[in-house]
């Protein structure tokens, strides 16, 4: 096999691959899209929970700080 055919069967076996992938995803498909979506959320919310719980203790500090100064 030359190295013409070769990279015509591998341009040919690109093609039929693309083309078996569809855009109608399955209900397993659908599900896991749907975890993703739920955890990255839910992770936001973590952040945003952890920074305010970061400016609230360091508010604290420097209220205990303040109190502390003579």
């Amino acid at each position: 096999m030359t190295a013409r055919n070769a990279l015509i069967a591998l341009m040919m076996a690109l093609g039929l691959t693309l083309a078996g992938c569809s855009d109608n995803d399955g209900p397993a498909e659908e599900a896991g899209e749907q975890i993703d979506q739920t955890m990255e959320e839910a992770g936001d919310e973590m952040e945003e929970a952890t920074d305010e719980m970061g400016g609230e203790a360091e508010e604290m500090g420097d209220s205990a700080e303040e109190s502390t100064d003579y």
